[in-house]
């Protein structure tokens, strides 16, 4: 990839990190947005809530990568919180697309974040970008959040929706839950554990947006997870096997629902999705097996 400017907001959580560790390592110049006014040179101010952007700020930037947002599963879905998870991702997103195209010379992509969310509960049937919207909240609010896009479009800037699974990753998501549990013996399958769980090496999911930004055939939605999806229960299985703890705490589908609420029925949820579009652009996973990328999480910088 050629030298850029990359604007990029969330780049204080969990993928942001990695992804402005990555580009800054190879001497791409990244500008942070933030909440604040600014304190360097590098940093943009914004306010996803009032829809404000400051857009002379990403003058000259390649490639804007939105990845802001309010975690998932970081609260009950009270109807308040079900609200933050809308608003901040979709008044963000319509902020940053229309920021993007009020330019003169707008940047020549925009990777706005996604979830493969958007497609609800598929069972056990291989689905790739192809397969149509799916029910429930969180399939209403990717749809949502992808259209929120639509001014970028409209202006001819190419836009990728990163729709992607659970990150494995020790450092945050809910992914870093698990670890813990399993460290002290405590961890164990959910529900059934008959229900896909599409993930990705944090590693992979970095490399995967680079290898977005710098293939211009790539467009619309495009699956950010490893191809050999895998079970809860292949999930716990592995965990166990390199944690080398037993794994003997399952936990029950009712005792789930009074836990987390209505998030329940997502993580009970079945997904077995394909990254077809980016194995079929030349993208190569370094950890495309569950085992492999739980490893891999184990080694992560801290």
């Amino acid at each position: 990839m050629a030298r850029m400017r990359i604007a990029i907001t969330g780049s204080t959580g969990l993928i942001g990190t990695a992804l402005v560790r990555s580009l800054e390592a190879d001497g791409h110049q990244v500008v942070r947005l933030v909440r604040r006014a600014p304190r360097a040179a590098d940093e943009v101010e914004w306010d996803p809530k009032r829809q404000r952007v400051d857009a002379d700020g990403l003058a000259g930037c390649a490639a804007v990568v939105h990845l802001a947002g309010a975690g998932i599963g970081d609260h009950r879905w009270t109807d308040a919180y079900k609200k933050e998870l809308r608003d901040s991702r979709v008044l963000g997103t319509a902020a940053v697309a229309e920021a993007v195209a009020s330019l003169d010379e707008p940047p020549r992509t925009l990777l706005s974040g996604s979830a493969i969310g958007f497609y609800g509960d598929t069972g056990d049937r291989p689905i790739d970008e192809d397969q149509p919207p799916g029910d429930g909240f969180l399939a209403d609010l990717c749809q949502e959040w992808e259209e929120a896009a639509g001014a970028a479009v409209e202006a001819g800037v190419r836009t990728v929706y990163a729709r992607t699974g659970l990150v494995v990753s020790r450092a945050g998501g809910a992914w870093a839950r698990l670890f813990p549990l399993f460290r002290y013996g405590l961890g164990g399958r959910l529900g059934d554990g008959r229900q896909y769980w599409s993930f990705i090496a944090l590693h992979d999911h970095v490399a995967a947006l680079r290898h977005i930004l710098d293939t211009e055939t790539l467009h619309g939605p495009v699956n950010l997870t490893a191809p050999t999806p895998v079970t809860n229960r292949e999930v716990t299985e592995a965990m166990g096997r390199v944690m080398r703890r037993p794994a003997l705490f399952p936990a029950p589908a009712p005792a789930l629902r009074i836990a987390l609420g209505e998030f329940a029925s997502d993580v009970l949820s079945s997904q077995r999705v394909l990254p077809r579009k980016l194995l079929d652009s030349g993208f190569t996973f370094a950890f495309p097996r569950i085992e492999e990328a739980v490893r891999a999480a184990l080694a992560e910088r801290g």
